[in-house]
């Protein structure tokens, strides 16, 4: 016996219905919508990337560097949204079995206090209430020296251009060691007044000490302004470190903070700076085999 299709033994098979050209372009841009859907909540859940801007976290991120960050790290705040709509206050899930409280040593990603919406990269070296001052240099916690471990000479980006670099490593309170470079002349405010953190706020500092614009310089805002969360600056410190005319970042409110920054995933040389671009350039497909520096890639953040 011979098997025959159930709708052979009737009625005709209907013909597949074809989708006119509106149709197509309907489908089209409900795939489009739920791409874009998908990558937003990715991008605000769990991961944003980051191309790093400057060198002042040298020598642990160069300019070029193509960073991953992680959103859920310490919560989620309006800040962790783009375009930080207003939503909500405060951090939501901040202390649960995937997320905690910021530690020192952490690099994080966060919104510029005085804007609200530039992103800044730097290291936490200071947690609310601690004492931050630096003396010839060296960072002082709570009025005790962070240790010091000398790593030889090397070549950094200082405010005078690329020149000879003291190379030292830092170790927290917590037994957490990072790379920092300074200059081997005259420091940029190696001598500071004493910070004190206020509650709810950070202190972040660029690991290329004497060429970052963070938490050592006036943000250039009044103490009670709403953009400061709180973390009101005493205008008694810029007599060690002078006025910056605004440009620092000041103590930075826990609203601020995006996420932190774990993996460098790829890496470009493009130059030292937007006033002289050079080498990998979007626009120059072969400069992106050229100037890559593939020694950076899939390098992990401490």
């Amino acid at each position: 016996m011979t098997d025959v299709p159930a709708n052979s033994r009737g009625k005709p098979a209907k013909p597949e219905k074809k989708l006119g050209l509106v149709g197509e372009l309907v489908e089209i841009v409900k795939t489009v919508v739920y791409a874009l859907l998908i990558a937003l909540v990715l991008r605000v859940i769990l991961f944003q990337p980051y191309t790093i801007p400057s060198a002042s976290d040298e020598p642990n991120l160069y300019r070029g560097d193509y960073i991953i960050v992680t959103k859920w790290s310490y919560g989620w705040s309006k800040n962790s949204i783009p375009f930080s709509p207003p939503l909500f206050k405060g951090r939501l899930l901040e202390n649960s079995f995937f997320s905690g409280p910021p530690q020192r040593g952490d690099i994080i990603v966060f919104k510029l206090p005085s804007s609200g919406h530039i992103d800044y990269i730097k290291r936490l070296v200071g947690l609310p209430g601690d004492r931050i001052q630096l003396k010839g240099g060296q960072l002082f916690i709570n009025d005790k020296a962070v240790a010091e471990k000398p790593l030889g000479l090397g070549t950094g980006d200082l405010p005078g251009g690329v020149q000879p670099v003291k190379l030292q490593q830092e170790t927290t309170p917590e037994g957490r060691n990072y790379k920092i470079q300074i200059s081997t002349g005259a420091e940029n405010a190696g001598d500071t007044g004493v910070y004190v953190v206020p509650p709810h706020c950070y202190f972040m500092m660029g690991d290329n000490r004497d060429n970052s614009m963070d938490s050592r310089f006036d943000p250039g805002l009044s103490p009670d302004d709403p953009k400061l969360g709180g973390c009101g600056w005493d205008n008694a410190l810029d007599e060690k470190v002078g006025d910056q005319s605004g440009g620092g970042v000041g103590f930075v409110p826990e609203e601020n903070l995006v996420g932190r920054a774990r993996m460098i995933l790829l890496s470009w040389n493009t130059g030292v700076d937007d006033q002289h671009p050079c080498c990998a350039s979007i626009f120059k497909p072969w400069t992106w085999f050229l100037d890559a520096r593939p020694s950076r890639f899939f390098k992990v953040l401490h």
